[in-house]
């Protein structure tokens, strides 16, 4: 499946493998976490999820 180059909320989820309510808590309340805003909806890139997992790593 392609995904387009903004994703949703449920889509974002569903790349890092995590539940909708999992990615608003660990992911979206971070002060580090960057989205896209379209209107009041944000929308998210395959680049910053991932650049954020990896920068979040824990060693």
């Amino acid at each position: 499946m392609q995904l387009p180059y903004l994703l949703n909320r449920q889509q974002a989820a569903d790349f890092l493998g995590v539940d909708p309510v999992t990615f608003d808590k660990v992911f979206r309340r971070h002060r580090d976490f960057r989205c896209f805003m379209i209107g009041k909806q944000a929308r998210f890139t395959i680049e910053e999820l991932t650049s954020f997992v990896r920068e979040h790593l824990v060693d």
